[in-house]
């Protein structure tokens, strides 16, 4: 049996998508999997087993890298097409079942909406999967009493130094900081105010999947609407997500240990604003204060955080 998987090109999309890719795999167990997605997501499926071939989306001008993938796939007579992308290439290929993501279901988190395309209830928490070799990466990562749309990097610190002072949820806990090769200079704002003895530089220093498996092994997770949340989620710590220009209801942290918190405007009202530009804007999340994060990392700490603590005996906060 041959099943094609069409996933996304974003990190957090993808990642969302493992639920229903594992529900696959375990309904298959004989199948032979492709995954189809972008460049940035593709480590995520790389160790994954029974996937026969990971073929990389590079977006081209004029949908050229659609025409590539039909080119790559149209030999092969599919049991079953999983399209996520809505593209007419699952409707070209020689295929015994399709499953089209269409449009619609903007009322539904993505991953219940995800679940509907194969009829799952309840919908399949995502999952990632890793090696003991990312896990010894992440050990290497952590010293032993580690317990980590763009806010101010410098509220970070303020967070974690109200989370980890003495009278904090999670009192002299180290502090991660992730972030991608480039954004050390954003990053930096946060490590430059977190005291040497509690901080951990992990800015650009880390694959996904090892990143992931540092996740495992903290505590807390307080971050931005990206890829390295919904990874946080899929690792089961306590997850707090910032909202600003982005809808919680749909792309929320999923899973029991999670939470939200967010601007005091709404999503229409941030990006309808005058001026309103996706490219050129600069961040919406500036009226998002410390003491509003503050108070719903305790309150999802208080809910979940004292019996889900990650595989480091040391508790340790993790931001980004």
């Amino acid at each position: 049996m041959k099943i094609l998987f069409i996933t996304n090109t974003r990190i957090g999309d993808a990642v969302l998508s493992t639920g229903i890719l594992s529900a696959l795999l375990d309904d298959h167990p004989q199948a032979e999997f492709t995954i189809a997605c972008g460049p940035d997501a593709a480590p995520l499926f790389e160790t994954v087993s029974r996937i026969h071939h990971v073929i990389v989306l590079k977006k081209r001008p004029g949908a050229m890298h659609w025409w590539s993938l039909w080119r790559k796939c149209l030999r092969t007579r599919w049991d079953l097409v999983v399209d996520l992308r809505n593209s007419l290439v699952s409707r070209l290929l020689q295929a015994r079942e399709r499953r089209v993501l269409g449009r619609g279901g903007n009322d539904m988190h993505r991953v219940e909406r995800l679940a509907t395309l194969l009829n799952l209830t309840p919908p399949p928490a995502p999952r990632l999967w890793i090696t003991e070799d990312h896990d010894a990466r992440a050990r290497r990562h952590l010293p032993a009493t580690w317990r980590g749309k763009q806010w101010d990097p410098a509220r970070f610190a303020e967070v974690a130094k109200a989370l980890t002072d003495s009278e904090g949820i999670l009192p002299d806990a180290k502090v991660a900081v992730f972030g991608a090769a480039g954004e050390h200079e954003h990053a930096d704002i946060t490590l430059r105010r977190i005291p040497a003895r509690q901080r951990i530089d992990l800015v650009g220093k880390t694959d996904l999947l090892t990143a992931f498996a540092i996740l495992r092994r903290c505590s807390l997770f307080v971050g931005n609407d990206s890829g390295l949340m919904h990874m946080a989620a899929a690792a089961g710590i306590p997850t707090l997500g910032l909202f600003g220009p982005s809808r919680e209801e749909h792309y929320a942290p999923w899973g029991p240990h999670t939470g939200a918190v967010r601007t005091p405007e709404s999503y229409d009202e941030l990006i309808n604003r005058p001026g309103y530009d996706r490219r050129t804007t600069g961040s919406l999340m500036g009226s998002l204060t410390v003491a509003a994060v503050c108070d719903a990392a305790v309150s999802l700490w208080s809910r979940c955080g004292r019996t889900c603590v990650g595989t480091n005996p040391a508790r340790t906060g993790l931001f980004n």
